[in-house]
């Protein structure tokens, strides 16, 4: 039993704003070295709990119960990297600003060094393969993965006796999830707590000393992990827990002409006075019908292929055809026809929001942009859509701080849709929702390719289940694609070592994770 003292506290504590409750009377304790989970829906109320340890709170909120940090520096890595990582600076200078600040008392001479050290030795610690490098790219230049063990690394800068850690791996490959996993249980070990809120369940179950689990912002079932992950009693346990299903996104049968072809690709990124290459393609190709999942670790590569489809990353050379024709490199370029025909939805979906503006005008703007649609008319379209997806009207009058994360992937895959397109990019965009939400949007986008005359999908994911429904799968290592072929080919029995690597990996057969 662990006699040391108590870390933090909430006792509880209760948060609502405009007369929405987001956390209903939540209670728990944090001791030092251990991994206490909150898991649970995308809005049942995790992040709005982990965030209060830090004191802080949403604009307007009615807080009561109580939250002790008793002198404990709480560290905070969030779900989305990109909102606290500075566009206009590299990603290494945040982190030498801290550093410099840790060993000001050090002899003039000797600070440059030790700063470095620290930045290099932190860097290592959140699991940024060759992070020097990394430090000097810009947020843009960096993977969704890499950004997040950006702002880990900063976390661990400065030396926190407890780090919330808001869904860590999300948007990482079962390769880096293992490490990621290995760090947290690595600070842990060091007496550092860890509060990790997430809906991946297999990274709670490796890590997790307690399990709190929350639905619309009350603890429904709490207690020691193994008791509540191996023998859950409240129903919506049950169901996050259920496992995950493998609908097919199209028929093999069914695949077309080329709709989508990549030659001779070569994307670049600018490092300094460089450009660097950083994704080399030689041919890809998409198919009418079909959906294409690139597979592969954070950093691979992927994000950068389909910005270069969508005509998001103008820096590259080789050609990129729709239909037989050559797609200009930027998206500034293309005609209207061209961008409904080719279409992407983020990974991080608040992000591609207006904060301002409510949802539904977002989303109809789509069809009067893309298509011509008269507004009323496009209204009209969009609040059919959305609806078909799930979202009444009353949620999408709101602005997109009104709705969950869950609520907001389905709101952008509207949008993209209502401009009736002929490929259809997601990139990553169930891997920041929890597993019944996962299983929901999955579920949807089988359904819309299955029966959508000429809509192909590119799934861009780090996944094994997500990409196990796919027509085809590409795999991505180190910006090139050392694997290709049909969905059953290359998921069991596969040719590359490093496909098979990371099947082991997310089968739970590779290597234990190390710190």
């Amino acid at each position: 039993m662990n006699h040391e003292p108590v870390l933090a506290a909430v006792t509880g504590l209760t948060v609502e704003v405009g007369g929405h409750v987001l956390v209903d009377g939540v209670s728990l304790r944090i001791l030092p070295g251990t991994v206490t989970a909150l898991v649970g829906a995308s809005g049942s109320g995790k992040t709005t709990t982990g965030l209060a340890l830090l004191g802080e709170y949403p604009a307007g909120a009615t807080v009561t119960g109580e939250v002790r940090v008793p002198g404990a520096p709480v560290g905070y890595v969030p779900q989305h990297p990109a909102a606290v990582l500075n566009p206009a600076r590299r990603t290494g200078a945040l982190l030498y600003d801290l550093a410099r600040q840790q060993v000001r008392e050090l002899p003039r001479r000797e600070r440059r060094a030790a700063a470095a050290e620290r930045v290099t030795r932190a860097l290592a610690d959140a699991q940024l393969d060759d992070g020097d490098a990394l430090a000097r790219r810009f947020p843009h230049q960096l993977s969704g993965g890499q950004q997040q063990r950006a702002v880990l690394a900063q976390a661990l800068l400065l030396g926190a006796r407890v780090v919330v850690a808001d869904e860590p791996t999300t948007g990482q490959d079962a390769l880096t999830k293992r490490r990621v996993v290995g760090e947290l249980a690595a600070l842990a070990a060091r007496g550092i707590a860890v509060v990790l809120l997430s809906h991946d369940l297999d990274v709670v179950r490796e890590l997790a000393d307690e399990v709190l689990v929350m639905r619309a912002g009350c603890v429904v079932e709490q207690g020691a992990a193994r008791a509540v992950l191996d023998a859950p009693t409240h129903p919506w346990t049950k169901e996050l827990l259920a496992e995950p299903r493998s609908i097919p996104y199209a028929d093999p049968g069914r695949a077309g002409a080329e709709v989508l072809t990549v030659g001779g690709l070569v994307a670049r990124h600018r490092n300094g006075g460089a450009r660097e290459p950083v994704l080399r393609v030689d041919r890809l190709a998409l198919r009418g019908g079909e959906c294409l999942a690139v597979l592969g670790r954070s950093g691979s590569g992927k994000t950068t292929l389909a910005r270069c489809l969508a005509g998001l990353h103008r820096d590259h050379s080789g050609e990129i055809l729709l239909g037989g024709t050559a797609l200009p490199r930027s998206l500034r370029e293309r005609s209207r026809e061209q961008l409904a025909a080719v279409q992407y939805v983020f990974q991080d979906a608040r992000a591609a929001f207006d904060e301002h503006r409510p949802v539904l005008d977002q989303v109809a703007r789509t069809a009067t942009r893309l298509r011509g649609t008269p507004t009323r008319e496009a209204a009209r379209e969009a609040r059919q859509i959305l609806g078909d997806l799930g979202l009444d009207g009353s949620l999408v009058r709101r602005p997109p701080a009104g709705l969950s994360g869950g609520e907001l992937q389905r709101a952008a895959l509207a949008r993209a849709l209502l401009a009736r397109p002929r490929v259809l990019i997601c990139d990553e965009i169930t891997s920041g929702l929890d597993p019944v939400t996962r299983r929901s949007l999955l579920d949807l986008l089988a359904a819309l390719i299955r029966r959508s005359e000429g809509l192909s999908l590119v799934l861009i994911t780090h996944d094994i289940d997500t990409a196990a429904p796919a027509t085809r799968v590409a795999v991505l290592d180190g910006g090139r694609v050392v694997e290709e072929g049909p969905r059953d080919q290359v998921l069991t029995a596969p040719q590359h070592p490093f496909t098979a690597e990371l099947i082991d990996a997310s089968r739970g057969r590779g290597a234990p994770a190390g710190p």
